[in-house]
C-alpha cells in the first residue's frame, strides 16, 4: 500500500530537485501538496483505488496536475516527470542535504561544479579541498561538511514517528477485526513514542497463532512479505517494515512489558527484581525465593503474573509505569515511592500558541486557522508566522510594517471568533540570541515565539549562550524548537537543557515542544531536565494548515516522555492566568 508519508516523500523530493535546479515558483507548489498530502487523514491511495479522483482534488494544494501525478505513483510506483528530473540531476538529494548548510540549491551547484552526487563523492571532494574553491563556499564551509558527514550517513535509517504511527495504528485496526485475535497492540519504540523508530513491532495475544500470521500476510495494505514462521511474520508496508509476534494469551502481559522496552529500562527492572526472589521475563514473573538455581529455565518458580502488563509491576509493589517513562530515568524508583507523575493528556490541551498562516509560509488564511481551532474545541489560538531573519524559509519573513499590517487582520478575526485569537510572531533569535523586533511591534503583539533558524552548527557552551539570551528578553514569551533540528535532516543545537530550564523558571519564559513530527523539540529528556528545573512548557503544533492542528498528538506524547504533568504546560491553563502568563 502507498502510504500518505511515501507520496509526500516523493512530492518532497520534486521540490528539492527543482530548486537544485533553479526553477522558481513551482518547489513551493510542491512543498505544500507535500504537506497536505502527510496530513491528510484520510489514505490517499484508498481514493486512487476507488477511482474518486474529485476526492483526491479535494485536498488542500492539489490540484488537477498534482492529483495526475498521485493516480500514476499509486498505479504504476514511479512518477515519469521525477524520473526524468532524477536523470537530469542524478544526485541523492535525500541525503546530501542531510548536511547542515547543504540546501537543495547548494547540492545542485556542487553537482554543476564539481560533479558530486553522493556523500561519498561529497566526502572526497572536502577531503581534497576542493569544495572551498567553488564559489560561495570557503574552508569553514568544508570543514562544516566533512563534521557532518557521519551525521548524514547515520540519521535516516529510522522511520519518524509522525509516519510510522498512523501505519501502527492502521495495522491494529487490522488485526482487531480478525476473529482469532483476543488481544493485540504495539510494542518497542512505537509504544513508548520515541520520536523514531526502526520497525513497527506489534504483539498479538491468541490461541491460533497459525491463522493470524496467515491473516497478516494477507493483508491488502502488504506490499511484500520479508518473512513468516509460526509464531512471527514480517511484511513491508509501503517503505516500513512491520514485525508481529504472537504469545499465547495467558503470556500477552509479560510480553508486552518485556517487548516495549527499552532495554536500560528492562535490565533496572529485572535487577530490581532479583533482589526481591523475583524473575521476569517475557514468559511472566516468577516467584524463586524457593529455587537455587533461577537461572535454570524460563519458566522456572512459581509464576504470580504475566496476563497483564499492569500484574508485572504490581509483583513487584510497583505502581505500573506508562510507556513513555520506560527510559530509566528514575521512572522505577517513583514508581516504588508513589512518585510517578500524573501525566499530560490531550485532553488537558486548551489551545495552541504557534501556528502560521498564508502571510508567511502557511497555507491556510487566519479565518481558516481559527476556524479549524474552534472545530477542536479549543479555547485559544496563537496565530505566530515568521518574522524575517536569517533562516526564515525562502525570506518569507515579514517586516515590521507587514506585523503590524497583520495584527490588525488579526483583530478583525478575532472579533468575530468563538475562541480568543492571540496575535503573535515567530521571531528568529540570531546567533547572539537577539530577536530583531521593534519596539511598536513588540507592544502590539500578544505572544512571541522566537526560535533559532539559522547558525545551527555552534558549539554547546556558545548555543547555550544564545538561548540564555532570548530567554532572558522580557519580550519573548516561549523559547521555539530550541535546537532548530529536523529529525532525519539536520542535527541542530546542542544545549545544556538543564541551564535553559533554570533560566526560563527565572524569567518565566515557557520552552516549547515543536510538535511537528519532523522536529518534536524539545525531546523527552530535555523536557525532563526543564521541568525539574521549574520551566515552564507549552506544547505547540507549528501547524501551516488546518489539518497539521492534529500534530498535537506527537507534541503531547514527548512532553510525557519528559514527565510533564499539565501544570506544567501553559497549552492547559486557564485563559485568564494564560494571558496573565504572556503579559
Amino acid at each position: 500500500m502507498t502510504t500518505n508519508a511515501e507520496l509526500a516523500g516523493r512530492f518532497e523530493e520534486f521540490a528539492d530537485l527543482l530548486e537544485a535546479d533553479d526553477v522558481e515558483y513551482k518547489p513551493r507548489a510542491y512543498r505544500r501538496a507535500a504537506e497536505s498530502v502527510r496530513a491528510h487523514p484520510t489514505p490517499i491511495a484508498d481514493y486512487v483505488a476507488a477511482d474518486d479522483r474529485e476526492a483526491i482534488e479535494t485536498i488542500d494544494h492539489v490540484g488537477d496536475a498534482i492529483a495526475s501525478k498521485i493516480v500514476e505513483y499509486v498505479e504504476t510506483g514511479e512518477i515519469e516527470e521525477l524520473e526524468e528530473l532524477r536523470a537530469e540531476l542524478p544526485i541523492d538529494i535525500a541525503d546530501l542535504t542531510r548536511i547542515e548548510g547543504v540546501g537543495p540549491k547548494t547540492a545542485g551547484k556542487l553537482y554543476r561544479e564539481l560533479g558530486i552526487q553522493t556523500l561519498d563523492d561529497l566526502e572526497e571532494a572536502a577531503e581534497a579541498g576542493e569544495i572551498q574553491n567553488v564559489k560561495g563556499f570557503g574552508p569553514k564551509t568544508e570543514e562544516n561538511i566533512r563534521e557532518n558527514l557521519e551525521f548524514a550517513r547515520t540519521i535516516g535509517q529510522r522511520q519518524l514517528l509522525g509516519e510510522a504511527r498512523p501505519l501502527a495504528d492502521d495495522v491494529l485496526a487490522f488485526l482487531e477485526s480478525v476473529g482469532t485475535v483476543e488481544r493485540c497492540e504495539v510494542a518497542g519504540s512505537i509504544r513508548r513514542w520515541r520520536e523514531t523508530i526502526g520497525d513497527v513491532d506489534v504483539l498479538v495475544g491468541t490461541e491460533d497463532a497459525e491463522d493470524v500470521i496467515e491473516a497478516f500476510v494477507d493483508w491488502d495494505s502488504v506490499d511484500s512479505e520479508i518473512e513468516s514462521g509460526p509464531a512471527k511474520a514480517s511484511v513491508r508496508v509501503g517503505e516500513i517494515r512491520v514485525d508481529l509476534r504472537t504469545v499465547v494469551p495467558a503470556e500477552f502481559g509479560s510480553a508486552l512489558q518485556y517487548f516495549t522496552g527499552s532495554k536500560d529500562h528492562n535490565i533496572t527492572l529485572r535487577n530490581y527484581a532479583i533482589d526481591r526472589d523475583v524473575k521476569l521475563n517475557e514468559y511472566g514473573a516468577f516467584d524463586v525465593s524457593a529455587i537455587d538455581e533461577p537461572e535454570s529455565g524460563q519458566r522456572v518458580g512459581d509464576r504470580v503474573a504475566g496476563e497483564t502488563e499492569e500484574g508485572m509491576y504490581e509483583a513487584l509493589g510497583l505502581e505500573w509505569i506508562p510507556p513513555e517513562l520506560r527510559e530509566d530515568r528514575g521512572e522505577i524508583d517513583a514508581a516504588a515511592n508513589g512518585d510517578l507523575p500524573d501525566l499530560l493528556t490531550r485532553d488537558d490541551i486548551r489551545g495552541d500558541l504557534h501556528c502560521h498562516t498564508e502571510w508567511s509560509d502557511g497555507n491556510t488564511p487566519i479565518d481558516a486557522m481559527v476556524e479549524a481551532a474552534a472545530d477542536r474545541g479549543y479555547d485559544f489560538l496563537g496565530i505566530a508566522d515568521h518574522a524575517e531573519g536569517p533562516g526564515v524559509v525562502a525570506d518569507m519573513g515579514l517586516t515590521d510594517t507587514e506585523i503590524l499590517e497583520q495584527v490588525e487582520a488579526i483583530r478583525e478575526v478575532a472579533a468575530a471568533a468563538d475562541v480568543e485569537v492571540l496575535a503573535g510572531i515567530e521571531a528568529n533569535v540570531d546567533a547572539d540570541g537577539e530577536i530583531g523586533l521593534g519596539e511598536e511591534v513588540i507592544e502590539s503583539l500578544d505572544v512571541i515565539v522566537a526560535s533559532p533558524h539559522s547558525g545551527l552548527g555552534q558549539d554547546a557552551g556558545t548555543a547555550t549562550n544564545r538561548l540564555v539570551t532570548a530567554i532572558e528578553n522580557p519580550a519573548v514569551d516561549v523559547l521555539g524548537h530550541p535546537s532548530g533540528r529536523l529529525l532525519n535532516e539536520r542535527s541542530g543545537l546542542e544545549f545544556d537543557a538543564t541551564a535553559l530550564g533554570e533560566a526560563a523558571a527565572e524569567h518565566g519564559t515557557a520552552l516549547e515542544v515543536n510538535s511537528n513530527p519532523r522536529r518534536l523539540d524539545l525531546w523527552g529528556s530535555a523536557v525532563q531536565a526543564a521541568v525539574e528545573a521549574g520551566a515552564p512548557i507549552s506544547v505547540n503544533t507549528d501547524a501551516h494548515q488546518p489539518a497539521t492542528l492534529e500534530y498535537m498528538r506527537w507534541g503531547v506524547h514527548t512532553a510525557r516522555r519528559g514527565w510533564a504533568e499539565p501544570a506544567d504546560v501553559i497549552n492547559t491553563w486557564e485563559l485568564e492566568g494564560l494571558r496573565e502568563f504572556l503579559h
